[in-house]
């Protein structure tokens, strides 16, 4: 049976790749030591995830609690099972803007030196496994902020004959503006995973994503934003939206669809991919119009308000260009537009976090 190792198995888009390779025939080790509960507080810990992926599929599924900052132990991993890797899934990082200033070291050792370790253990004991890696699209910086958007009312826009209106693609450069120091640590990461396909030969792939979402997304105020926008809505907790006067537009693909390009990326890979991944223009929201969206959804109000600041090295808008991926992968499609992203979140999630209405 062919293996595939996931990193961050416990989060997201780790753990929608462990149900989903599990059903495609695939025996999935799981690397996840919880570090969301630090980044984000216990609300975010992962753990109830590891142990449903568990009790669901206890023959097929092997959780190891392994921080990728641990360069032995991962060669060790890898070494252990190098003839039945077939496939690396590289999720697990420090995701959030804000966190990342706190701990600089904490957030650049997970991202670039966790990634450069998985990925010479993976050159050195299995060299022919694809490695696939969710980059951000953080990685072009502020410099979406300096399109020239038009506010038309609800939401920030580009003018239609403006070449990045489909969708911004790879063209747009990642220099000469600010990252974040997140968005730093990420495209160290993404330059590895390109250089190791480049110079080693290496089947790898960059997904650089817009707003990765779903039902299990345990959304935070500093990540996760549609997930935590939800919870808001439902419970009653505030929230804050934070510059641009809530205009500002985010492309949001489920994390299904994220995991089936991942599939059809591993059934016909090549060396140093890289493609930008969202929602595109058939899944795309605004902070205003997710709030509405969310009210009627739910059919409770957001108590919300309007913050002058924004984060640094936030977007103003992204909106990801499908067509290079689709193009070289035909078999792929979206299947989930914002709607029903939105209404799987509230559907899986509602009955948990509902509060009596104040």
């Amino acid at each position: 049976m062919a293996l595939a190792i996931v990193t961050g198995s416990g989060g997201l888009i780790g753990s929608e790749s462990v149900s989903f390779l599990i059903e495609q025939g695939f025996r999935v080790i799981g690397l996840d030591n919880d570090m969301r509960a630090y980044f984000f507080g216990p609300e975010a810990t992962t753990q109830p995830t590891t142990e449903r992926l568990l009790e669901r599929y206890s023959e097929d599924f092997e959780p190891i609690e392994l921080d990728i900052r641990d360069g032995e132990g991962v060669v060790r991993l890898f070494e252990r099972n190098a003839r039945e890797i077939e496939l690396v899934i590289h999720t697990a990082a420090q995701p959030s803007h804000d966190w990342a200033a706190s701990e600089p070291q904490t957030d650049f050792a997970v991202n670039a030196t966790g990634t450069l370790n998985l990925l010479e253990a993976a050159r050195t004991h299995c060299p022919d496994a694809t490695f696939i890696f969710t980059s951000t699209n953080k990685v072009y910086g502020d410099r979406p902020n300096f399109l020239p958007l038009v506010d038309v009312g609800t939401r920030l826009e580009l003018p239609a004959d403006h070449r990045w209106y489909p969708g911004i693609d790879l063209s747009m450069p990642i220099d000469t503006c600010t990252h974040s120091l997140f968005g730093v640590s990420k495209v160290a990461a993404d330059l590895l995973v390109q250089e190791y396909g480049r110079y080693f030969g290496m089947p790898t792939v960059c997904f650089r994503g817009g707003c990765l979402t779903g039902p299990q997304h345990a959304g935070a105020q500093l990540h996760g934003f549609l997930s935590y926008l939800m919870r808001c809505t439902v419970t009653g907790e505030p929230y804050t939206v934070f510059g641009y006067e809530g205009k500002q537009v985010r492309d949001n693909i489920h994390s299904h669809d994220v995991v089936r390009a991942f599939h059809a990326f591993h059934a016909a890979p090549r060396s140093a991919a890289v493609y930008n991944l969202g929602g595109g223009r058939e899944s795309n929201v605004s902070m205003l119009e997710a709030i509405d969206r969310c009210e009627q959804i739910s059919g409770r109000k957001l108590d919300y308000e309007l913050s002058e600041r924004a984060r640094i090295g936030d977007h103003r808008w992204w909106i990801s260009d499908l067509g290079s991926f689709e193009r070289d992968h035909p078999q792929w499609r979206l299947t989930f537009g914002i709607e029903e992203v939105l209404r799987d979140i509230y559907e899986h999630n509602a009955e948990r976090w509902t509060v009596p209405a104040r």
